[in-house]
């Protein structure tokens, strides 16, 4: 039997478990195919555990007829990044200096929940080095195996967007899902700061991350979600909630159409995607507000040097221990600047923070809008040679560049989706960010997935041409 993984939605595949179309294990075994065929060149996985794998999904598939009622993700093949623990594996972090890493003695707590819900673990995707960038050597992207992934994520999106996974768990510290997500094509989820336990997860800078689902979806995106954030109860409510109703499905929707910050210096294909996806949401009903946020620099700023003084103490024995060599280039230079940052510039950008967050909750209380929309990313798939970005305003480096508008929505926390909007001229994806208020998850999904069937830019996948 072949299965067509190029274009199945984790939907699509339980819809085709529950039909008989195929089997658990015959899902994973092309799943495994798919994987052994692709990652060759794409090197989008750190750790594979077919063997394990396979057993859970002969035991799933002969279960399954005499089960009165099944975990809701049962048989679906998902990729976790090496940050998050799982029993029984190393958790090295895309890092030399933990190549020796004894195995996990537990799953992260996200992981439990996957895996308490039926989910099959594919393995561990490829991260940055302890996630502190956007590159995620060695993964490149399906697109074009000449430009990077995005990151730190970059191998949780990579293997969505190329068929060796349906869905994949990675973590937002920068941007760190909404990246790779834009540029492969992929759904990524950044959920509101705090709502999601990060126990079993390798930190970064602990008060800006949160882990989140990569999906090729946004109903796939919700299913991870409602998982990992203990929610599965809901999952049964899912079409009810996502089902487009009427030519219109937007009609009264308020949409605060963000530019300055967000569209003064981005690559000119990024903008007019940008320009026709709202012309889309105006088509679909939606009633569009032009936004300005005068502080979103600022907060870009903020959510910066937080960043760099949490992670420069997380990794403050590393860059000072015998080894510190093993480190990358990259990643010690980053902490060992931010371990040059006085106690008073963190506390003040602490402090800072709590000013951001009142800011942007005054845009939204004077504007009563439902949603705000912006460019996912100021550009598409960087040269994984050059690492460098051409904007009309001059070149940057890689991780300005891609960080540029997602890091201020880590400042404030709120709840982020990437979804595709286009292509550029050299047919790499592009991404638009739905952004919403505090604890709206599901509410900034609910829209996007209404634009998502409307535009079918998912539907175009990586896998079908590798």
């Amino acid at each position: 039997m072949t299965i067509d993984l190029t274009t199945m939605t984790l939907r699509e595949a339980m819809a085709g478990l529950d039909a008989g179309d195929f089997n658990v294990l015959e899902l994973a075994r092309e799943t495994f195919l798919r994987l052994r065929a692709t990652d060759p060149e794409l090197h989008a996985w750190a750790h594979t555990l077919e063997e394990t794998a396979l057993q859970t999904a002969l035991f799933q598939t002969r279960a399954r007829p005499s089960l009165k009622k099944r975990a809701p993700l049962t048989g679906l093949p998902i990729g976790i990044k090496d940050i998050f623990d799982v029993a029984g594996v190393p958790t090295r972090c895309g890092s030399a200096l933990f190549a020796d890493a004894p195995p996990a003695y537990r799953d992260a707590e996200v992981v439990h929940r996957l895996r308490r819900d039926g989910a099959i673990l594919m393995g561990k995707t490829v991260t940055q080095e302890f996630a502190a960038g956007v590159v995620s050597a060695p993964t490149r992207n399906p697109w074009d195996l000449d430009r990077i992934p995005g990151g730190s994520s970059g191998g949780s999106a990579a293997a969505v967007a190329i068929g060796s996974c349906l869905g994949a768990i990675g973590s937002d510290t920068g941007g760190s899902i909404r990246i790779p997500a834009a540029v492969t094509g992929t759904v990524g989820l950044k959920p509101t700061f705090g709502r999601l336990p990060m126990s079993g997860i390798y930190p970064l800078a602990p008060s800006l991350d949160i882990p989140g689902p990569i999906t090729r979806s946004v109903a796939d995106a919700v299913l991870l979600y409602l998982s990992i954030a203990n929610r599965t109860a809901e999952i049964h409510q899912l079409d009810e909630q996502l089902t487009p109703f009427g030519e219109q499905p937007l009609s009264g929707v308020r949409v605060g159409v963000l530019d300055g910050f967000f569209v003064e210096n981005i690559q000119p294909d990024v903008k007019t995607a940008y320009d026709v996806a709202v012309t889309e949401l105006a088509d679909l009903g939606a009633d569009l507000i032009p936004l300005t946020w005068e502080d979103a620099a600022v907060a870009r700023a903020i959510a910066s040097l937080i960043n760099r003084a949490e992670s420069a103490g997380i990794h403050h024995d590393h860059i000072r221990a015998e080894d510190a060599d093993l480190l990358g280039i990259e990643g010690r230079s980053r902490f060992e600047a931010g371990d040059l940052l006085p106690a008073s510039a963190y506390l003040r950008a602490m402090g800072a923070r709590e000013v951001i967050r009142t800011s942007i909750a005054r845009l939204w209380a004077r504007h009563q809008v439902d949603v705000m929309v912006a460019p996912a990313v100021a550009a598409t798939a960087p040269s994984a040679e050059t690492l460098l970005v051409d904007f009309p305003n001059g070149t940057e480096g890689v991780g300005q560049a891609l960080t540029r508008l997602t890091m201020p929505w880590n400042a404030t926390g709120q709840p982020v989706i990437s979804v595709p909007c286009g292509f550029d001229r050299d047919d790499l994806p592009i991404g638009l960010a739905f952004i919403g208020k505090p604890d709206d998850d599901l509410g900034i999904c609910r829209i996007a997935h209404h634009y998502e069937e409307a535009t079918r830019w998912f539907k175009r996948s990586a896998a079908a041409s590798a």
